[in-house]
């Protein structure tokens, strides 16, 4: 029984201390400015089409009943 527990906590640890080395190596990544030109193209946005974005938010509270912090008014319904 103290193996196991043992085992268990060495386990966790090992898990934590793999976890740590790969989020800190992979986030000390960085852009060489030759790759910026292509990160800044309007492909590349998360939202590339702002007009299509906002009526696709509209219609989302409309049906959902919901406002998602919007500023959009109103219910399901449509009335205001």
């Amino acid at each position: 029984m103290e193996k196991n527990k043992f085992m268990s906590i060495l386990n966790s640890l090992f898990n934590r201390t793999l976890t740590v080395v790969l989020f800190f190596s992979v986030s000390a990544c960085s852009v060489a400015p030759w790759e910026r030109g292509n990160l800044a193209k309007r492909e590349m946005l998360i939202t590339p089409d702002q007009s299509y974005t906002s009526l696709r938010s509209h219609v989302f509270d409309s049906k959902e009943a919901s406002s998602g912090g919007t500023g959009a008014l109103g219910g399901g319904c449509g009335c205001n």
